[in-house]
């Protein structure tokens, strides 16, 4: 990722140049984006390429980084007060008229924080979006509410961070630091990147690096012992506030957040499961996340002609969706059969989560009004794509499509099913082949082709696969659809020990009579064309009285992937059938002797 699109120029405050690139219409709402330590401005190239076809994106090399130059003397040159000067130079260079939505990262979200509470900038800032930086006046206060108002959870959180704050430390060091990264630390950097946060090897960091950390330095320096004593007491955020919080951050504990309500009123908190710099790995989520947090702002900061927010659905707060929203918002989920049913429903349940959404079925109009339907719902984005699973080619196809356009899956629904019943002798040797083409090889294209890109990736996932009640039932009607829901089964709990160790979780939900239209397209082996119909309306008839809807199985799918349960049985039948599987198999089976009745 570049930014070889970018308009430079450069920008002098207090003694420095500033390097500023900017994306996009300049006409269009100005989101400003700030790096951290020991980062340039090319962090955010992924992010920023992701948002300039809707807004006008902003990046600049702090001082001391990157094209920026650096202070003279070092010392005394990189305190907060003079990182204020040098975001009101850029804000006034790029949009004066208008306030600008701020975004940073790291350091860049420290200085962020200064900047959406002190009280020069106050009008300057329509929105400001945080990760992975907390305020150093926070910071200090949370420390001193542990150490004065001590209790064994603080302490505990107390000697959390300060362990994951090692790298503070050293930093205050003298000479140290700059040796390390102009020697050794600055050629192996990229290395170390690559395996603990598996940043793609993308030319990313800059040549400039060894240099950029050394001057960064002072940041720590000139700002972080004189606020923690002395923290200010008014630091209020004057500006709506999204926090992003990375769960598996190697330097920074999610407690830390946990007072955040009382410093920033107008307060947004998002999870995401990756390590700290989710700019480079996980940039089309913040891509999302940015823009909605703009969009529902720039109201009141004053909408660029002709544009228009997106209206959104809430999902309720009681509702599944509504409890996982902090969890799946903006989250990229894929789910396959999605042109009615239980896919139908398990992409609306995701939407309603905040999810991004993309629909796919061999009916290509039914994926387009599950995705129109799945915006009005809440996704923030969604699309319909159209694939046959069971073809490897088109799937490979779609997975390359998906990465490229929309980003890595982060929830993978392979939910795509046909149903066939008829006797063993009935059933041909092509009725198998069409069954255990979309029921089992549909499942193992995509776990094969996301699941790859989910394992390359190195940020965990996850990925459930629907099986069924059948999967535990032998039935003398149903030996090819049964037999391919078992191994459905089997494949997922294989998967779930494999990927374990990369942090995807695998579910297999196993429904049993659910009111959809399989019983409709269900082929009845054995049958001509007049029987087949009326057993398919006689199926019809029975599932419909049984009357157990889609969205029930589609909230235990959320709550399967949130749980990361290994096999969810979903409707009473189907927990009876593998209660039965594992404690009266005997029993189980002369049941499956009966002749079935419709």
């Amino acid at each position: 990722m570049g930014l070889k699109d970018a308009r430079l120029r450069r920008v002098a405050t207090g003694g420095v140049e500033l390097c500023i690139a900017e994306l996009g219409d300049a006409a269009r709402p100005t989101v400003l984006l700030v790096h951290g330590y020991p980062d340039s401005k090319e962090v955010w190239s992924g992010v920023a390429e992701r948002l300039a076809d809707r807004f006008h994106v902003v990046l600049y090399d702090v001082r001391g980084h990157g094209a920026s130059s650096a202070p003279q003397p070092l010392r005394g040159g990189f305190t907060l007060e003079k990182l204020t000067d040098d975001f009101l130079a850029v804000a006034d260079a790029v949009s004066p008229d208008r306030p600008v939505h701020l975004v940073g990262h790291d350091w860049g979200s420290v200085q962020g924080w200064e900047f959406a509470t002190v009280r020069r900038t106050e009008g300057r800032i329509a929105s400001f979006t945080s990760m992975s930086g907390p305020s150093l006046d926070h910071f200090g206060h949370w420390i001193k509410k542990r150490m004065t108002r001590p209790t064994p959870r603080r302490a505990a959180q107390l000697l959390g961070q300060g362990a994951k704050s090692w790298y503070v430390y050293m930093l205050h060091t003298p000479v140290l630091p700059e040796l390390a990264w102009r020697g050794p630390l600055g050629k192996q950097w990229p290395g170390m990147l690559q395996r603990l946060e598996r940043l793609p090897a993308d030319g990313y960091p800059t040549a400039s690096l060894p240099s950029d950390a050394a001057h960064g330095a002072w940041l720590y320096r000139d700002n972080v012992r004189i606020r923690l004593r002395r923290p200010r007491p008014d630091a209020y955020a004057h500006a709506p506030v999204q926090l992003i919080t990375p769960t598996g951050d190697s330097f920074l504990s999610e407690r830390l957040y946990d007072d955040l309500e009382q410093w920033a009123p107008q307060l947004r908190r998002r999870t995401l499961d990756a390590k700290h710099w989710i700019p480079r790995t996980r940039p089309d989520q913040l891509a999302s996340w940015i823009g909605e947090f703009v969009d529902a702002h720039e109201d009141r900061a004053g909408r660029a002609p002709g544009a228009v927010a997106p209206a959104r659905a809430a999902a309720r707060p009681d509702s599944v969706a509504g409890r996982h929203a902090e969890r799946f918002g903006g989250r990229l989920v894929l789910v396959t059969g999605a042109a009615s049913g239980i896919g139908r429903a398990t992409a609306f349940a995701f939407a309603e989560a905040g999810a991004r959404v993309v629909a796919v079925d061999r009916d290509a109009e039914g994926a387009a009004r599950t995705a129109e339907m799945a915006r009005l719902l809440g996704a923030p984005e969604a699309w319909g794509e159209t694939a046959d699973v069971g073809d490897e080619q088109a799937m490979e196809k779609l997975a390359a499509k998906v990465a490229a356009e929309y980003g890595v899956v982060d929830v993978l629904v392979n939910n795509a099913g046909i149903g066939l019943s008829g006797s063993f002798f009935d059933t041909t040797t092509e009725d198998w082949k069409k069954v255990l083409d979309v029921n089992l090889w549909g499942v193992i294209h995509g776990c094969r082709t996301f699941g790859r890109q989910m394992a390359e990736r190195g940020q965990g996932g996850h990925i459930v696969n629907t099986a069924s009640a059948a999967a535990w039932l032998p039935s003398r009607s149903l030996p090819a659809y049964s037999t391919s829901k078992a191994a459905v089964l089997m494949l997922s709990e294989c998967l779930r020990a494999e990927l374990a160790d990369k942090s995807i979780g695998v579910s297999a939900i196993c429904p049993g009579i659910v009111n959809t239209n399989i019983t409709a397209t269900t082929r009845f082996a054995g049958s001509d064309a007049a029987e087949e119909r009326r057993k398919q309306e006689r199926s019809s008839r029975l599932y419909g009285m049984r009357n157990f809807p889609p969205e029930k199985v589609a909230e235990a799918v959320l709550e399967a992937v949130v749980h990361n349960t290994a096999v969810v049985p979903v409707t009473p039948e189907a927990h009876a059938t593998r209660w039965m599987a594992r404690f009266t198999p005997r029993a189980l089976r002369a049941v499956a002797r009966r002749e079935p009745r419709l």
